[in-house]
């Protein structure tokens, strides 16, 4: 099992606790061994790991030495500061209030130079190791530190040829990702937008559209919800949006970053509903998939309703 001591905590502190948890029933031997240790002194916040039948000396050597056992941070598709704020304080001592104060802080922004729309562009999906009580600024600080290792040369490369900075491909990655789960559609899908872009039009990317309204539970875009008043609307704005609207995976970042070079300006999920897309060039094309698409989409509402 694990044992938890938190920061400022004393030897009285520690002794009740493992007495509460049953870690240890004979205080008087725990008692004399910390002394000799001089332990009570040398306490020290952290996750502990106790292993079944490990004596009270080789406890005591672990407290003291503060051997802790680190704690592995698994970052996926997050939409949110909070969301990160609530994973972080999940799986630490700090505590969700304490993460969300960093990440708003205007010195951390600075630091990071980022804003508060693409503070979550210093976040690349991945599992991190950290001590439990290790503080809610280091943490961020490690993030950041691993997503300037990951914007290497050649990938600041990619993205220069592609007339796009690393936050800009960041931002396209979210969108994509919130497009496909189809790896080897994530590419077509860049180019879409990318096309886009080049020719002056509005991306009208669908999940821009739930980021902005914070109704991630959408299932489907409807009219007036592309009216919705928000710079993240990418059917009111042009361009890409302010910031991210998720945490994009490491694949699907790299796949913008190679994303081949297309005429596609539409695309439309498949009547087979197996998760890909028709790409068109031209708008007429287009709506014979999109129609396609909205008449197998009404017959499965249709079957459905008639269970």
């Amino acid at each position: 099992k694990y044992f938890y001591i938190k920061t400022g905590s004393v030897y009285a502190d520690v002794r009740q606790s493992l007495i509460d948890e049953k870690i240890i029933v004979n205080t008087f031997f725990f008692d004399l061994i910390s002394k000799q240790l001089k332990y009570p002194a040398r306490v020290k916040a952290g996750r502990y790991q106790i292993k079944n039948g490990s004596s009270v000396l080789n406890l005591l050597r672990m407290l003291r030495s503060g051997n802790q056992a680190p704690v592995n941070l698994v970052i996926n598709k997050l939409r949110l500061k909070e969301d990160l704020a609530q994973k972080i304080a999940a799986n630490f001592e700090c505590d969700s209030a304490s993460v969300m104060k960093v990440l708003t802080d205007e010195e951390t922004l600075r630091k990071y130079e980022v804003n508060s729309n693409t503070m979550m562009t210093t976040v690349i999906p991945n599992t991190y190791s950290f001590f439990w009580n290790t503080s809610a600024e280091k943490i961020l600080d490690k993030l950041h530190d691993e997503k300037e290792k990951f914007w290497n040369e050649e990938r600041r490369a990619k993205a220069k040829a592609l007339n796009l900075t690393p936050l800009q491909v960041y931002s396209m990655a979210s969108i994509v990702e919130e497009e496909t789960n189809k790896q080897d559609d994530k590419g077509k899908i860049a180019s879409v937008y990318m096309n886009r872009i080049a020719t002056g039009m509005k991306l009208q990317a669908d999940p821009t559209v739930k980021f902005a309204m914070k109704n991630f539970a959408l299932t489907r875009i409807l009219h007036g919800h592309l009216k919705y008043d928000s710079p993240f609307n990418t059917y009111q704005n042009t361009g890409l949006p302010p910031g991210p609207i998720c945490t994009p995976s490491i694949k699907t970042i790299d796949a913008v970053l190679d994303a081949p070079q297309t005429n596609y300006i539409y695309f439309v999920a498949k009547p087979d509903f197996n998760g890909y897309s028709n790409f068109a060039s031209g708008y007429a094309e287009h709506l014979v998939y999109a129609k396609a698409y909205q008449q197998a989409l009404d017959s499965l509402i249709k079957a459905k309703a008639n269970k």
